[in-house]
């Protein structure tokens, strides 16, 4: 066994470009790499209503006081 990561049981999909513009080879992909989160759409709408911050009235940008 010379390659210590073969014993790996998994293994990244192949990827195009380098660094910051690293990304997955999508003609790599198959339906075996990734998931399928059918509610991520509404999870994500539900995380941004709770992070928005919580304006006192009267405190708009608007007034000039």
């Amino acid at each position: 066994m010379s390659d210590p990561l073969d014993k790996a049981t998994s293994r990244a999909p192949a990827t195009l470009g380098e660094g910051c513009l690293s990304r997955y080879d999508p003609e790599a992909l198959d339906a075996d790499d990734g998931t399928d989160f059918p509610d991520a759409a509404r999870l994500w709408e539900q995380l941004q209503e709770e992070s928005e911050p919580h304006e006192k009235p009267g405190s708009g940008k608007n007034n000039a006081d």
